[in-house]
């Protein structure tokens, strides 16, 4: 139980940080020692899209994402699941892009 004390990190979250920034893609490239996830912010009618954020990851930690990502999703379906929520697919979940007027 003490070794696992010592082990624990404190992760700090400034108030900044806490905000977050919105995304509605993500673009993957990757390397051969990296992946590098772009989170960009499409907004309708405008041409211009700006990355919001970008993550460089070594492979192994873009591994340990990806199963952290199918774990949460796979939580918050069954969650849904149990409140009578439908699922929707994949498909239905992609931004639409390009192309598309703004409308006010």
């Amino acid at each position: 139980m003490e070794s696992q004390k010592q082990n624990q990190i404190q992760v700090e979250l400034t108030d900044e940080i806490a905000q977050g920034t919105y995304a509605n893609l993500a673009i993957i490239a990757h390397s051969s020692s990296e992946f590098i996830l772009d989170f960009i912010r499409i907004v309708p009618g405008v041409q211009k899209a700006k990355v919001k954020s970008r993550i460089i990851l070594a492979p192994d930690n873009a591994k340990r994402l990806l199963f952290a990502l199918q774990d949460n999703i796979q939580k918050f379906e069954e969650m849904n699941k149990s409140e009578g929520r439908n699922n929707n697919t994949f498909g239905e979940l992609l931004p639409p892009i390009g192309g598309v007027p703004g409308e006010a």
